[in-house]
């Protein structure tokens, strides 16, 4: 029996950790909130993961990704990913990927997947990684906005249709009321976000850029792994 999880099969028992070891579950965006649900995930017992992000690490990132150091800064977030969980468990299978999801790709990104995790922002993508993985039918839960955001304790898992409070969840919830869907897991937070000041000028395409605070992305991040493990386990804790 492996000691890495035992506190994990104390509570979950020896069906639902053998579940988890055979599961495939993928991680599309490793940011503030992606990379705390990866490590999540493979600390508590899934065998094989998928890890997805084309960005690199960057020292804007050190306040709140849990694979931004100062010894990672300038390497691709997927592959130091890999090496952590690898660290973390020798026998988990990981497959980092680095690229950008999107559409005219999506075929490159797919695989026998038993969970999906989108966190990433990128609205249009979001919304083709969503009806990728209905058409596919692979489960999938999504991250909204956890940006100029403070309070944790206000995050939760629910379904897109009773969302409030995040600018994020608006326009994607639009956009799949669009496509015909009306129901879809995520974990949002309704707080109303803070105006953050600005100290360096917004990328092409962006007005601003948010602020961030280590506890909320990672809060989210763990939320979503909650979800998964306890699907997968089959012991949903959470009613959607």
């Amino acid at each position: 029996m492996d000691e890495r999880t035992l506190r994990v099969r104390m509570l979950l028992g020896d069906d639902a950790m053998d579940r988890l070891w055979n599961s495939h579950v993928a991680v599309f965006g490793l940011g503030g909130v992606g990379s705390w649900c990866a490590e999540a995930l493979a600390r508590s017992g899934v065998g094989r993961l998928t890890l997805v992000d084309s960005d690199e690490v960057s020292e804007s990132n050190i306040n709140r990704q849990i694979i931004a150091l100062s010894s990672t800064v300038g390497r691709p977030k997927a592959e130091v990913l890999a090496e952590r969980i690898r660290d973390i468990n020798p026998k988990i299978q990981v497959n980092p990927i680095v690229g950008l999801y999107e559409a005219k790709r999506r075929e490159e990104f797919f695989s026998d997947y038993d969970y999906l995790v989108d966190a990433i922002d990128l609205v249009s993508c979001k919304i083709d990684l969503i009806m990728s993985c209905r058409e596919r039918k692979i489960p999938v839960i999504s991250a909204l906005g956890t940006g100029n955001k403070m309070d944790a304790s206000l995050l939760q898992i629910s379904d897109i249709s009773k969302t409030t409070g995040c600018a994020l969840a608006r326009v994607v919830r639009k956009e799949l009321r669009n496509l015909g869907v009306t129901h879809h897991p995520v974990v949002f937070s309704a707080e109303e976000p803070m105006h953050p000041a600005q100290y360096e000028a917004p990328p092409p395409g962006r007005r601003s850029i948010p602020g961030s605070l280590c506890w909320v992305p990672a809060t989210a991040g763990l939320l979503l792994c909650q979800h998964v493990v306890s699907e997968l386990a089959g012991k949903l804790s959470s009613e959607i």
